[in-house]
């Protein structure tokens, strides 16, 4: 069975702009560990003293993964790591005739016994060691095998081919993997020419047993092998039970996604908001009557749930199944009315929400709503020498309440802030936050969209404003509105 080890907190925190703390490292290792990662490359020892604290909390936590730490063939690299109390290092040692020469300005011997002695230094200090060729894609076949070869003979216990630039191609695999498999052998690939995925699943039916990993495709530049396509490909399309716990796939992306500040790609496969969104009339028909039509597996196996979004495409079906959803019963004639409303707004190049389909629903069947939320004023406090800080006065269900949070910037805390404030009426999570500006410029109008969710109801609201904050709070409170209504709402609708 495949070996995952998972790099997102050390090659996929090198994404440009990403800083974890500890502690967030620590929260994003416990939940990799629970999904079934076997080894966590939790960081790089040398990198800093907050990278040492967080590597040993994620050592000292018990976690059933493997703790590791990448390494130089250097000592005092591999003394940070004995004392971290990590079980494992990636020892990556540059294999390539360009890096050896251009970046560490040595020569093949010269590496070659650096490499040999990290292996025994590291083996005299109880580590487990995982020999990488760095830029091996470009390296001499013949010395990265005599590289490998005599780590082995050292004590190394599994080795790396390093795919560090994404110059591989499945073909080259096939032929160069076999023939490196002296001992147990990973693959590390890169998505610079968009064939990490490829390349990875061609090693591992060439005879690797272990694939590096980033959950979302992290890592620099074009990012690395993205864990959550490689343990669906392997399940959907080679029919190869993975030990991942995959109904916790969608949870995690999300966890990394929040904690990076790097958002998933809309298209991203398995896990980007459209993977399992549908709007073309004739696949949402389709999926209405068998949902195989056009999913190639179902969104519960990795933690997700089909949408139909609507918009210039949709037809009288996919409306339909999405007013049912929302708890909406309109007759033959009514929902005519809404579809031409829907396709209307989609001509205008909109994305017609749950909120403003619900609002097209109760004009077209002339339903009566008092707002259970209404704003009566928000404040909020930034700055260089203040912490982002929201205050809230709502009326909640005829109640006035007046909460207060800080946050990471003001419209993280104006959101907190209103979750606080209605959190008597209901407990509602924000799942998604995305934002557009409308049209360039200083005064640009932004445009807001959330995805909410109260117990096992998802919504979506959206905001427009020219400040970012009042479309957010805008977007929240419709939200929340629609979740805090009853399932029950009377309906009053016209006749035919």
């Amino acid at each position: 069975m495949v070996r995952f080890l998972d790099t997102t907190l050390r090659d996929g925190e090198q994404t440009p702009g990403v800083s974890l703390t500890p502690e967030e490292k620590l929260e994003i290792a416990v939940a990799l560990s629970d999904i079934g990662v076997d080894v966590i490359e939790a960081g790089s020892v040398i990198a800093s003293p907050g990278e040492r604290t967080a590597i040993k909390l994620i050592a000292d936590a018990g976690l059933a993964a493997e703790c590791c730490t990448y390494v130089r063939a250097l000592p005092i690299d591999i003394d940070y790591a004995s004392a971290s109390g990590a079980d494992s290092v990636h020892l990556v040692v540059p294999v390539s005739d360009l890096h050896i020469s251009k970046k560490l300005q040595k020569t093949r011997e010269e590496v070659f016994q650096m490499a040999m002695d990290a292996v025994v230094y590291a083996k005299e200090q109880g580590l487990i060691v995982e020999l990488s060729g760095e830029d091996a894609s470009r390296a001499d076949l013949s010395f990265l095998k005599s590289v490998f070869a005599s780590g082995v003979e050292h004590g190394a216990d599994r080795l790396c081919f390093c795919d560090t630039v994404g110059l591989m191609t499945p073909e080259r695999i096939t032929q160069e993997i076999p023939e490196l498999c002296i001992a147990p052998l990973s693959i590390h690939c890169h998505n610079d020419l968009g064939f990490a995925l490829p390349n990875t699943i061609a090693a591992l039916h060439a005879g690797a047993g272990c694939a590096h990993v980033c959950v979302n495709g992290l890592g620099e530049r074009a990012g690395n092998t993205p864990l959550e396509e490689v343990v669906m490909a392997l399940e959907i399309l080679y029919h190869e039970k993975t030990h991942i716990k995959t109904k916790q796939i969608y949870q995690l992306s999300t966890l990394v996604s929040r904690h990076t500040g790097i958002a998933r790609a809309t298209n991203k496969a398995i896990v980007g908001e459209m993977a399992f969104t549908h709007e073309s009339g004739i696949h949402a028909h389709g999926l209405l009557r068998d949902v195989r039509t056009y999913e190639p597996m179902s969104p519960e196996m990795v933690g997700r749930s089909r949408r139909m979004v609507l918009g210039k495409h949709s037809g009288s079906a996919s409306v339909t199944a999405a007013l049912t959803d929302l708890g909406y019963q309109p007759n033959e004639r009514q929902t005519k009315a809404i579809v031409e409303r829907v396709k209307e707004l989609g001509d205008e190049g909109k994305r017609i929400t749950d909120v403003e389909l619900m609002t097209i629903a109760d004009s077209v069947m002339v339903l009566e709503c008092t707002p259970i939320i209404i704003l009566k004023q928000f404040t909020i406090v930034s700055g260089s020498n203040a912490l982002p800080t929201a205050s809230v006065t709502l009326m909640v269900n005829g109640e006035e309440i007046t909460g207060a949070a800080v946050g990471k910037g003001p419209v993280d805390a104006a959101i907190l802030a209103l979750q606080r404030s209605v959190s008597a009426a209901g407990d509602i999570h924000l799942e998604e936050y995305h934002v557009d500006a409308i049209h360039g410029g200083t005064s640009a109008m932004v445009d807001v969209t959330v995805k909410l969710r109260k117990d096992d109801k998802v919504i979506t609201s959206r905001g427009a404003r020219t400040d970012i904050v009042e479309a957010s709070v805008e977007a929240v409170i419709a939200g929340m509105n629609r979740l805090l209504r009853g399932k029950n709402d009377e309906r009053r609708t016209d006749t035919d």
